[in-house]
């Protein structure tokens, strides 16, 4: 291969890698390990919309445009066989480019009936671990769901903004969430049929990988992701409540629920990991991994709450704990994005619950003005402090695992040679 075409090798692989999902500093890893077998010792840097590839002491380089916006597992696994491939001798480097194109075509987003299911099992799934008992009011959040899935595949044809297809189907959420509040459901059923739906478009793997990165200092990237999820959750947020208020309705307050059986509240989580895992496009014989690591993981929560009385913050940290020591090193194993298969896990544990209700609460306010009430600002205040902890609390629940398994347990498989090695603090080598 002349330099050129070695230097586009690598610049496809690391494209493909970082808009698919992966973690940066496994995109960096990856790309300069790849750079190296193929005589093309180089730098890597990660900005938001665009990436530097430097040749050492050399003038090619080359800028390559590509923005995190997506999550494709399958594309991810793909790209990183063909790296370890060429790595290990196993395929001629010539080969390569042509691999990489291969290995992304391969493997295809799921296709829109199963996108679609899987979106009405999701949002049924996070019913029943919320309380929601009333035939009824699943079927709605599974028809509600299923129906914005539809509509944000036909959305992906006409327009590659990426807040319209969650503020659509959102939207669409509370026009059925509005249309069913005549059949005078229970309060909590009520405001369930409205918020499920909604709770499966939260972008939890942009909030770990952004998370992940200001753990490591990345702020460059670190910030733009998180910022990226901010907007997404504003355009759900939004959706929903412009389509409650379209159709006269408001989201219903927040209710406690009675306590969700045990043998419920696990299968639940299962079916909503196996829901995640099809929207990252996780392929079907991985999929029992994040089924059972999410199952795992909300028994662990569901007896912190109930046995050791903690509350649904401390729950989340030791559910997203556990299910980072089992992810970590099958993540490495296999490949696959660390952020994306962490969140398929632990999913239904994102408090797009409590997140919901303070957006409501805020508009309500606003509306209102200095009259408002002083339950109001309280609900706000309550709502909007329990989801940061409980972000918090499963951001570093599911990144300790990651970053201590990094440090202390490299995978030797997919270290770097000695000589990239040493260019980098021991602390990064080989983490995510």
């Amino acid at each position: 291969m002349t330099r050129t075409e070695a230097l586009d090798t690598v610049a496809l692989a690391a494209k493909l890698l970082y808009k698919n999902g992966q973690t940066s500093q496994r995109v960096v890893l990856a790309v300069e390990r790849l750079g190296h077998a193929l005589s093309l010792p180089l730098t890597l840097h990660l900005s938001w919309s665009e990436l530097a590839l430097q040749v050492e002491g050399m003038p090619y380089s080359e800028m390559v445009g590509a923005m995190p916006l997506g999550v494709d597992m399958g594309k991810v696994l793909g790209v990183m066989r063909v790296i370890d491939q060429v790595c290990e001798g196993k395929l001629p480097p010539e080969d390569a480019r042509c691999a990489v194109e291969v290995a992304a075509s391969h493997y295809a987003p799921a296709s829109t009936p199963r996108f679609a299911l899987f979106a009405a099992l999701g949002a049924a799934a996070l019913g029943v671990i919320f309380g929601a008992t009333e035939a009824v009011s699943l079927l709605l959040m599974a028809f509600s769901a299923g129906l914005g899935a539809l509509f944000r595949r036909w959305l992906a044809k006409v327009s590659e903004n990426p807040f319209i297809q969650p503020l659509s189907a959102a939207l669409l959420a509370g026009v059925v969430a509005a249309a069913a509040d005549r059949l005078q459901l229970s309060g909590a059923a009520s405001s369930l049929t409205a918020l499920c739906p909604c709770m499966i478009l939260v972008p939890g793997p942009h909030i770990l990988n952004g998370a992940i990165d200001m753990a490591r200092a990345r702020v460059a990237i670190g910030l733009p992701r998180l910022t990226y999820a901010g907007l997404l959750i504003l355009a759900i947020s939004i959706g929903l409540l412009v389509g409650l208020e379209a159709c006269g309705a408001a989201l219903p307050p927040a209710v406690s629920s009675p306590g969700v059986p045990f043998t419920a509240d696990v299968t639940a989580a299962g079916c909503a990991a196996a829901a995640f895992g099809t929207f990252f496009s996780i392929p079907w014989r991985l999929l029992p991994l994040p089924i059972a690591v999410g199952m795992l993981a909300h028994g662990a929560r569901w007896a912190a709450i109930s046995f050791a009385g903690a509350d649904v913050a401390t729950g989340a940290f030791v559910a997203c704990l556990l299910a980072g020591l089992v992810v970590a090193p099958v993540a490495d194993r296999l490949h696959l994005p660390f952020a994306a298969l962490g969140f398929s896990a632990v999913v239904s544990m994102m408090p797009g619950f409590f997140l919901f209700h303070a957006a409501s609460d805020l508009s309500e306010l606003v509306s209102i003005g200095s009259r408002a009430p002083v339950d109001l600002l309280i609900g706000i205040v309550s709502n909007g402090a329990t989801a940061f902890l409980i972000i918090l609390a499963m951001t570093f629940g599911l990144i300790l695992p990651r970053m201590l398994l990094s440090r202390f347990l490299p995978p030797a498989s997919r270290r770097l040679p000695t000589q990239v090695e040493n260019k980098m603090p021991g602390f990064m080598q080989g983490a995510d």
